[in-house]
C-alpha cells in the first residue's frame, strides 16, 4: 500500500479517484502541530531550539496516520506546493519519525492543479523535501512568535487595554492609522469649475473652461464664487468655435493573470469580498479542481494552458480578437516568488464552477485569464478645442471611442479611483470653423478631497507595494486587526479606532525600528534569502534577537506613568487640538467652571485602558474615555434607508437594546429584523433582503415539506419538519440552493444519530488561550452559549452574541471564571444536627 498525505479531505477525495486501488489517501486537516501558546517554545538561549505541540483536535487524525504508515510501504507527502505546504509535510514525517511509524520510502510530490494528468505526472516525478523552504518557514515561525510573545507582555503591562501586536499586523495597522491622521491634517480648499453644455449635429456634449482671460486655469485656478460668476457669464457672452481637433489612437493591453493580491483586489471592488472570504472561495474551488492553485505571486500560465487558452478565444471570437504569438507576463511586484503559475481554470472549455459566490469568483478567474491572451483594445481619443473671438477664453472636450474591443469583450481591470477628468464620453463629429450650439453654462463649486481611506483591495495594493507580508498572508492579517478592534470597517473602508491609535503610537514611540516599513520589507527580502539556500536561518534570528530583547527590556524598566506621559506628550496635538477660543487646549474646564485653578488634562493609563483625567483629581472627577467602541454595522447612521419599492414604506435604520436593526413600517405591524455584523456593504437592498425572511428554498424532495432559510439567535440557519440545520454566513441564506439545503439538513440528521445527544459543534473557535494552551471554542448548551478551552466553561453574558465573540473576550470571560474556582456542586442540604439535650442534674 501507497499512502498519500494531503491537507484538505475534500482535495483527498478527488486525488484518490484518479489513482489505483494501491493508494490510500488521508487529509492531514491542514496543520498537525504548532508552537504551544506560552512562553518558552522559542528558545534563544539554545539556538532557538523549538518545542512543537500537537493540536489537541488533531491528536486522533495524526494516530489515524501512523497507523495506516506502519503497514505502507511508500510515503507521498503531496501538501500544497508552497512553503506552508512544505512545513505541513515536514511536520507529518517528523511525527511519523518520532513514533517509529516512518516507512523506508518518504517522498514528496507537488502539483499546481488537482487535475488527473497534474497529479498522475507529479507522481512520476517525486523528490526529497526542500530543507530551504523548511528553514524559512521555521525562520519566519520563530519571529513571528518571539516578537508577538515578547512585545504582547510589554504590551499589557505598560499599556493597558493593548491585546496583542504583531510583526506584520502592527504595520498594517500602522498604515491605516496614517492615513487616518493625513485625513484629519487635510484642509479642504475650494474651488469651481465652468463646464458649457454644448450641441452639434444633435449629439449633446460638455465642454470645460481651460483658459479665462488669457490665462491658462489649473484646477485651483478658480477659487471663490466671484471668479466663478464672471468666468461663467463671459461664457455665456461668448460665441464660441472649433479651433482644433486632434485625434490620437490609443491601444489598451490586457492585464495578466490573477496572483494571490491581484485576486483578492479586484474580488473586492468587483464583488465586494473581503480578503479571507476569497480565499476561501478560492480553496474550495481549488479542491475541486476548478483552478490552479491560488496562493502565488506568479503572473504566466503554463505553456499547455496558454494553448487551451487561445483555443478557447479562437472558438467563441473571430481571428481578430487573437494575437499572432501568446502573450508573456512578468510580475511587477516587490519580493515576488514566481515559483507557481498565475491562478487560472485548470479547464478552458469548463466556464461554469460552483454554485452562489463560488461561482461569481470563478466567472472571475476565467474571464481575468481569458483576457489576458486576447488582442489589445483599439480606442480613439479626440480632443476638440474652442475659442472665442478675441481668443482670451478657450474651451476644451474630450471623447473616447472604442473602435475594437478587442479583451475588452470578455474582461476590463476595475480601480479604486477614478480621476474626475476622466471623459470616456461619445463626441459628435467636428471640424475646424465649427460653431457648436450652446445649451447652458454651470459654474460649480468643489472642495479637493482628502486621501480615501484604505478599502480591503487598496490595503493589499499598498502592502504589496512596500514589500511587507506575503500575499498568502494578508487575508488573516487583516482579520486580526478586526478581531482586536483596532479597526472597523464601514462602507467597505477601514476606520482606525481609537485602540489601534494608541497600540501604533505606542510601538512608534518605543519601538520605532520595528514598524518601520523598510525594516519589516527588509525582513521579507532575508526570509527569501533563507528559502534560496543562501544565508543561515539561525544567523537571521540571531541578529534580530540581538537588539529586539533589549529594546522590549528597556521598556519593561520603564514605570507605567512614565510609558504615559511619553506617549501623553507624543499624542498631545491628536489628544488636545487647538480650541476654536484660543485656551489652553489642556485646560480643565470643569475646573474652571466650579472655581478652582492650575487643572491641567493629560492621558493617564487605568485598569480598562486610557483615559483623559485632570491633574486636581481627586477635587476634580473629570474624565473622558481615549479609546471608543467600534464594530462594523453597529456604526451606521441611524435613519432612513429609502422606500420599499412595494409597499412604499420607508426603511429605517435604528439602534435597539440587542444591538442595530432595520424597521419597515410603524407601530406594532411594523416589521423589523436586526443587522447582522458579516455584512460590510449594508444598504437598503440588503436591508430588504433581511425584512422579506424567512426565505423558503423549496419543498424538500423527500418529505414535501417546506425548508425555510432564515437568521436566528445563533445565526443563520435552516428549518425542516422540526430539525435544522446551521449555515456560514448571512449570503448563504438568500443563496443556498435545494441540493445543499437538503445535504446540511442531512449532515445535521446524522449528527445526531446513533442515540443520545448528537456531540455538539462549535459555534466559533478561536486561538489558543495565553496560559491553558488549550483551544478557545464557542459552544451551544443546554443553558446557554458558553466559552471553553477544554478545562474551563463560561457562560455569555445575555447580549453578547456566540458569532460574535472575540478571542479577547473569550480570555477575560475564561479567566473571571477560572479565578472563582470551581463551581459548587448543588444537592440535598445535609439535615440539620439535632441539639444535645441538656442534662439533669443529679439529685443529692
Amino acid at each position: 500500500m501507497q499512502l498519500v498525505i494531503v491537507e484538505s479531505p475534500a482535495k483527498a477525495k478527488t486525488i484518490e479517484k484518479y489513482l489505483g486501488s494501491d493508494f490510500k489517501v488521508l487529509a492531514s486537516y491542514g496543520h498537525v502541530r504548532d508552537l504551544p501558546p506560552k512562553d518558552g517554545s522559542v528558545r534563544p538561549d539554545e539556538d532557538f531550539a523549538m518545542d512543537w505541540e500537537v493540536y489537541r483536535d488533531k491528536q486522533g487524525r495524526v494516530k489515524d496516520i501512523a497507523d495506516l504508515a506502519k503497514k505502507a510501504d511508500r510515503l507521498i507527502l503531496a501538501t500544497d506546493p508552497d512553503r506552508e505546504g512544505e512545513a505541513i509535510s515536514w511536520h507529518v514525517r517528523d511525527l511519523l519519525a518520532k513514533k517509529k511509524a516512518l516507512p523506508e520510502n518518504v517522498q514528496r510530490v507537488t502539483f499546481n492543479a488537482i487535475t488527473k494528468n497534474a497529479v498522475t505526472e507529479a507522481m512520476q516525478k517525486p523528490r526529497d523535501l526542500d530543507q530551504d523552504l523548511i528553514d524559512a518557514y521555521l525562520a519566519r515561525r520563530a519571529l513571528d512568535y518571539l516578537y508577538g510573545f515578547t512585545l504582547s507582555p510589554v504590551l499589557w503591562r505598560r499599556l493597558p487595554g493593548a491585546k496583542s501586536a504583531g510583526r506584520v499586523q502592527s504595520v498594517a495597522l500602522r498604515l491605516i492609522v496614517e492615513r487616518e491622521r493625513e485625513i484629519e491634517a487635510f484642509v479642504a480648499q475650494e474651488y469651481w469649475s465652468v463646464v458649457a453644455h454644448m450641441q452639434h449635429d444633435g449629439t449633446a456634449f460638455d465642454a470645460r473652461l481651460v483658459v479665462y482671460d488669457g490665462k491658462k486655469l489649473e484646477r485651483l485656478s478658480i477659487g471663490d464664487q466671484g471668479t466663478a460668476e464672471a468666468a461663467k457669464k463671459a461664457v455665456e457672452d461668448a460665441r464660441f468655435t472649433v479651433e482644433d481637433v486632434e485625434t490620437k489612437p490609443l491601444k489598451r493591453n490586457p492585464a495578466p493573470p490573477f496572483t494571490t493580491s491581484t485576486l483578492q483586489q479586484e474580488a473586492a471592488r468587483k464583488l465586494g469580498y473581503s480578503a479571507s472570504h476569497t480565499m476561501r472561495l478560492a480553496q474550495t474551488l481549488y479542491e475541486q479542481g476548478a483552478i490552479t492553485y491560488m496562493r502565488t505571486d506568479g503572473v504566466q500560465m503554463d505553456g499547455s494552458a496558454i494553448s487551451a487558452c487561445r483555443k478557447a478565444i479562437s472558438d467563441r471570437f473571430s481571428g481578430h480578437y487573437l494575437p499572432e504569438k501568446p502573450r508573456m507576463y512578468q510580475t511587477k511586484a516587490k519580493n515576488a516568488q514566481e515559483a507557481h503559475e498565475a491562478i487560472r481554470p485548470t479547464d478552458f472549455g469548463r466556464e461554469r464552477a460552483g454554485q452562489g459566490d463560488e461561482a461569481r469568483l470563478y466567472d472571475l478567474i476565467f474571464k481575468r485569464a481569458m483576457a489576458s491572451q486576447m488582442a489589445a483594445a483599439s480606442l480613439e481619443r479626440t480632443t476638440v478645442t474652442l475659442r472665442d473671438p478675441t481668443g482670451r477664453h478657450e474651451l476644451r472636450a474630450t471623447g473616447q471611442v472604442v473602435k475594437f474591443p478587442g479583451f475588452l469583450a470578455v474582461y476590463e481591470e476595475s480601480f479604486d479611483q477614478k480621476g474626475e477628468d476622466d471623459d470616456e464620453g461619445l463626441l459628435p463629429l467636428m471640424r475646424k470653423g465649427d460653431s457648436p450650439a450652446k445649451t447652458g453654462v454651470d459654474a460649480t463649486q468643489h472642495f479637493t478631497q482628502p486621501p480615501p481611506r484604505f478599502s480591503e483591495a487598496s490595503l493589499v495594493k499598498r502592502l504589496e507595494e512596500l514589500g511587507i507580508g506575503r500575499p498568502s498572508t494578508y487575508a488573516s492579517t487583516i482579520q486580526t486587526l478586526r478581531d482586536r478592534e483596532y479597526v472597523r470597517m464601514e462602507k467597505n473602508r477601514f476606520f482606525a479606532e481609537e485602540s489601534g491609535r494608541l497600540l501604533t503610537a505606542f510601538l512608534e514611540r518605543f519601538f520605532e525600528r520595528y514598524v518601520a516599513y523598510d525594516f519589516t520589507a527588509g525582513m521579507e527580502d532575508e526570509l527569501d534569502i533563507v528559502s534560496d539556500g543562501k544565508e543561515d536561518w539561525k544567523k537571521l534570528l540571531r541578529q534580530f534577537w540581538l537588539d529586539f530583547k533589549p529594546k522590549t527590556e528597556d521598556v519593561m524598566e520603564r514605570k507605567p506613568s512614565e510609558v504615559t506621559e511619553a506617549l501623553d506628550e507624543y499624542l498631545g496635538d491628536y489628544l488636545f487640538p487647538p480650541r476654536a477660543d484660543g485656551h489652553d487646549p489642556r485646560e480643565c474646564q470643569t475646573c474652571l467652571a466650579e472655581g478652582r485653578s492650575g487643572g491641567r488634562l493629560s492621558l493617564r493609563g487605568g485598569k480598562f485602558g486610557a483615559f483623559i483625567a485632570c491633574s486636581n483629581y481627586p477635587e476634580c472627577k473629570y474624565t473622558r474615555q481615549f479609546a471608543s467602541p467600534g464594530g462594523g454595522a453597529d456604526s451606521g447612521e441611524d435613519g432612513s434607508m429609502g422606500k420599499d419599492p412595494e409597499s412604499g414604506l420607508e426603511v429605517v435604520r435604528k439602534a435597539g437594546r440587542f444591538g442595530p436593526y432595520v424597521q419597515l413600517g410603524e407601530g406594532k405591524d411594523a416589521k423589523r429584523a436586526s443587522i447582522p455584523k458579516d455584512l460590510d456593504d449594508f444598504d437598503l437592498e440588503w436591508a430588504l433582503k433581511l425584512l422579506s425572511l424567512p426565505r423558503i428554498v423549496g419543498e424538500h424532495p423527500e418529505t414535501g415539506r417546506e425548508i425555510e432559510a432564515n437568521i436566528g439567535r445563533y445565526g443563520p440557519y435552516l428549518r425542516h419538519d422540526g430539525k435544522y440545520g446551521k449555515l456560514t454566513s448571512t449570503r448563504e441564506v438568500f443563496e443556498v440552493g435545494m441540493n445543499r439545503a437538503v445535504d446540511i439538513l442531512a449532515q445535521a440528521a446524522n449528527r445526531g444519530a446513533g442515540g443520545g445527544r448528537a456531540k455538539a459543534e462549535p459555534i466559533k473557535t478561536l486561538g489558543a488561550h495565553p496560559t491553558s494552551g488549550g483551544e478557545m471554542k464557542v459552544m451551544p448548551g443546554r443553558y446557554g452559549p458558553y466559552v471553553t478551552d477544554g478545562t474551563t466553561n463560561a457562560t455569555l453574558p445575555k447580549d453578547v452574541k456566540p458569532e460574535d465573540v472575540t478571542e479577547a473576550q473569550a480570555i477575560e470571560l475564561i479567566d473571571a471564571r477560572a479565578a472563582k474556582g470551581p463551581a459548587k456542586k448543588k444537592g440535598r442540604k445535609a439535615p440539620a444536627k439535632k441539639k444535645a439535650a441538656p442534662k439533669k442534674a443529679k439529685a443529692s
